[in-house]
């Protein structure tokens, strides 16, 4: 009975060490694996959403045939030059439909949801929609979308395609899906870290690269206006006014070039502001820009560098209080131009050339704000404005990835000195530090769902 006993006791002892040993073994493996990935649904061009907020029959918004173009970095500022895309045609949002939607009565429990997510009141909406501009996307963006459903709107992370009309806030960050309404807000996660699922119609769109998407942070300060590159001509920049949705446009040449300005010892955010009003665009790893007081050792391309409309520039940095900032290698180079810088002489307060055709499809025409809503449109210039004069901020103009995905803070250890790109796509701290002009012209009328 001993003996019995004694091997009872072992073996039940044994199978419980085994049951947690393989309880460890899966514990690890989820968690080097995809245990921390972050779901994903992508959202296709054309393809109208199972629970939208409003009927998308009704011609609300209308998305255009854009390739996604490749992105230096997994995130962008909303004041990026050249981040997204526009038509000379003002009909890729209707934005006084909306309006009566979410302002009607009988609409009134949608409303409430609506104003909810984007942290207004029902109210504040006339006014909060007429701060509102209208753009087509670029890139594959990462947003936090919303359906409406029971009476609630319910979120998800969703990819939205290159070419989906959105509307953008004062600050550049995504607001609403054109052609649904659907409210939208930053995606929250680690855009180096997704699982994409394509399903309910959005097929894998052609052009699809799972490294090359890219997500939205708000500009440092509201902006005055957009600098957009037409979809249809990418010689061809826009400039358009917060809260307007095109019939204020003004044009430039993208072509034109300006020199790199000599950025050495200057604070980041010193430079970052200096590159955005020569209308460089950047973007940064992680989920923040390194800190404004870290010092500029050198660039790359170095001053004096004769660069287009929204190419990027490769800052190192010294120095700095907001945390480590490690920098990510630049993807391949293209020989394709990407757009020059416009300025306060490069950008005209009229167009100078006839505006190109536009192969967005015709919609109702642009609605103005009533009378009784708060003056959205900004008074025109007598010029278009310089990148500076688009931001009331300062904008971060250099890509930097944190060491692992934490956000950098205020309050982190001081920034090493490892340079900080503003071209590459995240990769680990040890990358080593090159930079490559970046931005590369839209390609339009490519298929978007030519793949299962």
């Amino acid at each position: 009975m001993t003996f019995r006993a004694i091997v009872q006791r072992t073996g039940i002892s044994v199978i419980r060490r085994i049951a947690v040993l393989l309880v460890c073994v899966l514990a690890v493996s989820g968690c080097s694996g995809g245990a921390h990935l972050f779901a994903v649904q992508a959202v296709a061009v054309g393809v109208p959403s199972l629970a939208p907020f409003f009927d998308e029959k009704q011609g609300l918004g209308h998305d255009a045939q854009v390739r996604s173009l490749p992105v230096r970095g997994t995130l962008q500022q909303g004041d990026t030059p050249g981040l997204y895309g526009g038509t000379r045609q003002p009909t890729i949002c209707d934005v006084a439909k909306l309006k009566r939607f979410l302002t009607d009565p009988a609409n009134h429990q949608k409303a409430v949801a609506w104003s909810s997510v984007l942290g207004i009141t029902t109210d504040e909406i006339p006014g909060y929609l007429d701060r509102l501009t209208p753009v087509l996307l670029r890139h594959d963006t990462l947003v936090q979308n919303h359906d409406y459903k029971k009476g609630k709107a319910t979120p998800y992370n969703s990819l939205l395609q290159a070419g989906i009309a959105i509307l953008v806030d004062e600050q550049g960050e995504p607001a609403a899906k054109c052609s649904c309404g659907n409210p939208l807000r930053p995606f929250k996660g680690d855009a180096g870290r997704i699982s994409v699922k394509f399903a309910d119609g959005n097929r894998k769109w052609h052009g699809y690269e799972p490294s090359s998407v890219m997500a939205v942070r708000p500009a440092p300060g509201k902006m005055e206006g957009l600098a957009l590159v037409d979809v249809d001509d990418p010689n061809v920049g826009i400039t358009r006014p917060i809260g307007t949705t095109g019939r204020r446009d003004t044009t430039f040449d993208t072509r034109q070039q300006h020199a790199v300005p000599n950025l050495t010892g200057s604070t980041f955010g010193e430079a970052r502001r200096e590159l955005v009003s020569s209308g460089l665009a950047v973007g940064y790893g992680g989920s923040a820009a390194p800190s404004d007081d870290a010092r500029v050792t050198a660039s790359d391309p170095p001053a004096g560098t004769e660069l287009r409309f929204g190419q990027y520039v490769t800052l190192t940095l010294s120095g700095g209080t907001s945390g480590e900032a490690t920098s990510t290698p630049p993807a391949p180079t293209t020989s394709e131009p990407t757009v020059g810088p416009p300025t306060s002489t490069a950008l005209p307060s009229t167009s100078t050339k006839a505006p190109p055709t536009s192969s967005s499809p015709p919609a109702s025409p642009p609605s103005s704000p009533p009378p009784s809503s708060p003056t959205s449109e900004p008074p025109p210039s007598s010029s278009s404005p310089s990148s500076s004069s688009l931001t009331t901020g300062s904008p971060s103009v250099v890509s930097s990835s944190p060491v692992t995905s934490a956000p950098v803070t205020s309050s982190a250890a001081p920034v090493t000195s490892p340079p900080v790109t503003t071209s590459a796509a995240p990769a680990t701290s040890s990358a080593p530090v090159t930079t490559e002009p970046v931005s590369r012209d839209p390609v339009t009328g490519t298929p978007t769902t030519t793949e299962t």
